[in-house]
């Protein structure tokens, strides 16, 4: 009887409290939801990737087509399946490829430069007077020597007559002592004057010499002052806008001149490099081979015009770590402009007979670079290489490729090592890009249309393998026939 009271008491005990709490009795509800939605989402998470993957292209089940091309391999029927995320991995990869080759690649040095005339004068008038006529076109070219405008010459062609009086005067009192020494001469030796008459003679003669010399400079200053109411032009060039009109008194003083010629063919362009550059640069001067330089647009799409270095600054910029150099270019078609700025590129040197390749085939992962190769077999193999200078769209590999082997340049999102690959497209020679084969009933007219490529490039993927492989023969077949595939 004991035990069974005891009994009692202790199922009494472990019986729940009517008077206990909600919250005490449910305390087992929370964990008990947050395990049914993680198993709802993991059969949503089944059904949604795991189905899809489960049907091929045409709409039907991957498993019956999976199990006929195992029957026909002789493999399991469950072996050869698409993955349950990615596709089917035995499935080849549609890329485009390019063929490493040998050739030259330059090392070049871009920077921002200026345009600069190679020289430039200001036309100021040289005498003071009334500016009568302006002989030039604002724009015009000009060649040294031009007259480009004519200043009022009455005033400094009357000067000039003056001068040449008070010459005309003391060239003939000259003349006058002249013969008066004479007489003195021969007088002396019949000891009739003094001899020291004769020398005083002789010593005004040698006054009236420098005074008609002093006569004579003023005529020919006269002269050049005239000379100076033609304004010529100093250099030749390309003038600027007339900054004085005819009518208008001008001064030798005037700060803005007349106009500004700057001569633009030959022109000149100013622009600067990094001084670890400037070796290089210096060695070849020495050698007197000037590299070649090049101006480009502000996109850097067309060339403005190709010319040589022809000189660096004496010093290096201690702000900057930069020097400045200077290139001369043929500016006949004026296509460069004073203090245009221009995108310079300098080649500095050349790598000769190296293996280049498209930059599009040079891929990074955490190690450094890669390229994705293709075997004869069309199977990948992933190569780390040191890649060289890069000229353009091409790039050098220093070690780690051969000439010869073909490399992936487009179709790399899911390629790894030893995947199976099919080229769609005809390798390119480095630094262009081929159109890709024509595959269709259009023929070549598709093959140039980037939307079709495209199009076709999907549902090749989109294929199951029985079909890419039924494709393959079908568009061999009608190759051999001289007839396009069909798609």
């Amino acid at each position: 009887m004991a035990g069974s009271k005891n009994d009692t008491d202790l199922m009494t005990d472990l019986s729940p409290d009517p008077h206990s709490p909600p919250a005490r009795r449910r305390r087992w509800l929370g964990p008990a939801i947050v395990a049914a939605l993680i198993v709802l989402a993991g059969l949503g998470a089944w059904y949604f990737f795991g189905r899809s993957n489960t049907t091929t292209a045409d709409g039907k089940p991957a498993a019956t087509s999976d199990a006929k091309a195992d029957k026909g391999s002789g493999k399991a029927a469950g072996t050869g399946g698409a993955g349950r995320f990615g596709g089917d991995p035995n499935r080849s990869q549609p890329v485009a490829v390019a063929t490493a080759k040998r050739g030259d690649v330059s090392i070049a040095q871009t920077a921002l430069g200026t345009v600069m005339a190679l020289r430039t004068a200001t036309v100021r008038p040289r005498v003071d007077g009334l500016l009568q006529s302006v002989l030039f076109t604002e724009g015009q070219m000009v060649k040294a020597g031009d007259v480009l405008a004519q200043i009022d010459p009455v005033p400094l062609q009357v000067a000039l007559a003056q001068a040449e009086g008070q010459l005309a005067r003391d060239a003939a009192t000259l003349n006058n002592a002249r013969l008066d020494l004479e007489r003195y001469r021969t007088l002396a030796t019949q000891d009739s004057i003094a001899t020291q008459q004769v020398d005083q003679q002789a010593s005004t003669v040698k006054q009236l010499e420098g005074t008609v010399k002093i006569d004579q400079a003023q005529v020919d200053n006269a002269k050049l002052q005239l000379s100076y109411t033609r304004i010529t032009a100093p250099i030749p060039g390309q003038l600027g806008l007339r900054q004085v009109d005819a009518g208008n008194m001008v001064h030798a003083s005037d700060a803005n001149g007349i106009a500004v010629i700057t001569q633009v063919d030959p022109i000149t362009v100013l622009f600067t490099i990094p001084q670890d550059t400037l070796p290089r640069v210096l060695e070849r001067l020495k050698k007197g081979d000037k590299p070649l330089v090049q101006a480009w647009d502000r996109e850097q799409k067309v060339i403005l015009a190709s010319g040589l270095l022809i000189t660096t600054d004496n010093q290096i910029d201690v702000a900057t770590g930069t020097v400045k150099l200077k290139a001369q270019f043929a500016n006949g078609e004026s296509k460069l402009f004073p203090n245009q700025f221009v995108n310079v590129r300098m080649v500095v040197d050349t790598v000769r007979g190296t293996v280049v390749v498209p930059s599009a085939a040079l891929q990074r992962d955490n190690q450094g670079t890669i390229i994705y190769a293709v075997k004869d077999d069309n199977t990948v193999a992933v190569r780390r290489v040191k890649a060289g200078p890069a000229d353009g769209e091409v790039t050098s590999i220093e070690s780690g490729l051969k000439e010869g082997e073909r490399v992936i340049v487009d179709g790399v999102d899911r390629i790894r090592e030893g995947a199976k690959v099919e080229v769609v497209e005809p390798g390119v020679t480095p630094g262009t890009r081929a159109p890709r084969a024509a595959a269709g009933k259009a023929g070549a007219g598709s093959a140039q249309d980037p939307a079709k490529r495209e199009e076709f490039k999907k549902r090749l993927e989109a294929m199951t393998p029985e079909q890419r492989e039924e494709f393959k023969k079908r568009r061999d077949a009608q190759k051999a026939g001289g007839g396009g595939a069909s798609q």
